[in-house]
């Protein structure tokens, strides 16, 4: 779905370096902030990002974006906590993990 709107390989393979890499546009990494902000735990998005979302999305863009993002969090926690592995129909891609962050705990 990303190839098909443009998401470059390089793209995909650098995402954990997103917000320095030159491959993202100012967008794609305001975007991918508020991705990681939503997948931290407690979930904590600052008033300021939201600002900034608000900037470049309508209410309803901002609903359709945090309902995705919110989707692919569920299905990613379910099927872990299900023990769901892939079943390597993309074999050979990149499967990026998470920058674990300093204060992270280990485990959560």
């Amino acid at each position: 779905m990303g190839r098909k709107s443009g998401v470059t390989a390089e793209q995909i393979a650098n995402l954990n370096h997103y917000r320095t890499d030159f491959r993202f546009s100012e967008l794609e990494k305001l975007v991918l902030e508020y991705a990681d902000a939503m997948t931290e735990t407690p979930v904590e998005v600052p008033d300021a990002l939201f600002s900034r979302l608000r900037e470049h999305f309508n209410e309803a863009q901002l609903v359709e974006l945090t309902s995705a993002i919110a989707w692919e969090n569920y299905r990613a926690r379910f099927s872990h906590a299900l023990g769901i592995e892939g079943e390597n129909f993309s074999e050979g891609a990149v499967c990026a993990l998470p920058v674990r962050t300093a204060n992270a705990v280990p485990g959560h």
